[in-house]
């Protein structure tokens, strides 16, 4: 199990790579990251960077 840091503007989250089910772009440059069996986490970056943050893991 491997945990990625996504940054926020409310703060940082630490989320389980393999957890992410989909991200969608959202307003001001931020993406919402879809988790499997949670609610979507609102993060900074587009889904292309935090893509990679992601893949990188």
């Amino acid at each position: 199990m491997k945990f990625v840091e996504l940054a926020s503007r409310g703060g940082n989250y630490l989320v389980v790579a393999s957890n992410v089910a989909w991200l969608r772009v959202a307003e001001n440059g931020q993406t919402n990251v879809g988790i499997i069996g949670g609610q979507p986490l609102l993060v900074t970056g587009t889904p292309e960077e935090v893509s990679q943050k992601l893949l990188a893991a």
